[in-house]
């Protein structure tokens, strides 16, 4: 799969092809790589799972949701996610990473998913970002 079909694949055309590059470079690889992506990507993820809960559930209290989102939110979660798209195929990984299974690492995987949405959020805003 191209990156321009991987990209229609998690439901973003990005207009910056180099951020989703970026997404998809772990530190081990480069300086140029998805760790202030996945920084960004991070709160962005939060912030659309908790919106969705927030107008699923209308009743329920703050704990509640935050309990439901952080249920949602974690490595474990987001790396299945990652799985379900091959991601780990994808990932451009240092020699080290590569050798010893980093691209089926539940971290690293997190990581990439978080970093992806923080590349659509920078391409195309908050919609660009809900809808990977």
């Amino acid at each position: 799969m191209d990156i321009e079909a991987f990209a229609h694949a998690i439901g973003h055309r990005y207009a910056q092809p180099e951020l989703l590059r970026r997404a998809l470079t772990h530190r081990s690889y480069g300086a140029s790589n998805n760790e202030r992506l996945e920084f960004l990507g991070d709160s962005v993820v939060n912030c659309v799972v908790a919106l969705e809960l927030y107008h699923k559930f209308p009743v329920l209290p703050e704990g509640e949701l935050s309990r439901l989102r952080a249920n949602l939110v974690n490595q474990q979660s987001l790396a299945a996610i990652a799985q379900q798209f091959g991601l780990g195929a994808r990932l451009r990984l240092g020699e080290g990473e590569q050798r010893s299974g980093g691209a089926r690492r539940p971290s690293i995987l997190a990581d990439a998913v978080e970093a992806l949405v923080g590349a659509a959020f920078l391409d195309g805003g908050f919609e660009a970002a809900r809808s990977v």
